[in-house]
């Protein structure tokens, strides 16, 4: 995956961004230098996706704003299920949106994902000096198992890692619960996700410990951000 032509350039690209933020910052920041080069640079990234978050949101809100006529339609159509499509497509064509809109942003990444991963492995056949950097004393290229001393790992990955958790922590409370409590109330009758299933968010725990230090302050950087931006824009956009 990692020759692919695409792949293989971005990861060129980005490991010159990240060698570039990290001559600047090694002035100011010392041996953070790297480390903090993978956080601008993932904030960059997020700035770049910021139109695709308002299409988020608006998307968001649109669904919720026309939950109940899709009710209604489930409700009348759910014994002819090509009907019961057409109503819906209908429906959301007039809303000039689609039920995968906000799916947009989360699409966008995964070629930068993917990219910023090789590069943190050292993957396509060249060696990355960033790899041998450190931060809070750990190399970026370590992961949370590797950097273990019997049941304890690092200081910073057990930071990094207990933040990541915190961030999912308030995607579910602010961001999952209440969406999901509004399609309850505007679709009685109708499944919702439950039990289990609501601590998705948690998922990135568990990515975070298997992934690289690189990797884990890319996480954190993120989906920090995307929590506080997708709250500021519920509050900005209109209904």
């Amino acid at each position: 995956m990692y020759s692919f032509g695409p792949i293989a350039a971005g990861m060129t690209l980005l490991s010159a961004i990240l060698a570039t933020f990290t001559t600047l910052l090694t002035p100011l920041t010392g041996g953070l230098a790297t480390g903090l080069a993978v956080v601008a640079l993932t904030v960059v990234v997020r700035l770049l996706l910021v139109p695709l978050g308002v299409m988020q949101v608006r998307a968001e809100k649109t669904r919720a704003r026309i939950a109940p006529r899709l009710a209604e339609i489930t409700a009348r159509h759910r014994n002819d299920p090509e009907r019961l499509v057409a109503e819906q497509r209908r429906v959301y064509g007039e809303e000039g949106t689609s039920p995968f809109a906000g799916c947009l942003p989360a699409l966008a990444q995964m070629p930068v994902v993917i990219a910023l991963y090789g590069v943190f492995i050292g993957a396509g056949g060249t060696e990355d000096p960033m790899l041998a950097h450190t931060f809070g004393g750990v190399g970026l290229g370590a992961t949370m198992a590797s950097s273990a001393d019997g049941l304890l790992v690092a200081p910073v990955f057990a930071v990094l890692v207990g933040l990541i958790a915190l961030v999912a922590w308030a995607n579910r409370r602010y961001l999952m619960l209440p969406v999901m409590r509004a399609n309850a109330a505007a679709n009685p009758g109708m499944p919702q996700i439950t039990g289990p299933l609501t601590y998705m968010q948690y998922t990135t725990v568990v990515i975070a410990a298997f992934v690289p230090l690189a990797a884990v302050l890319y996480l954190l950087t993120s989906t920090a951000w995307a929590l506080g931006e997708r709250l500021l824009l519920r509050r900005l956009l209109p209904d």
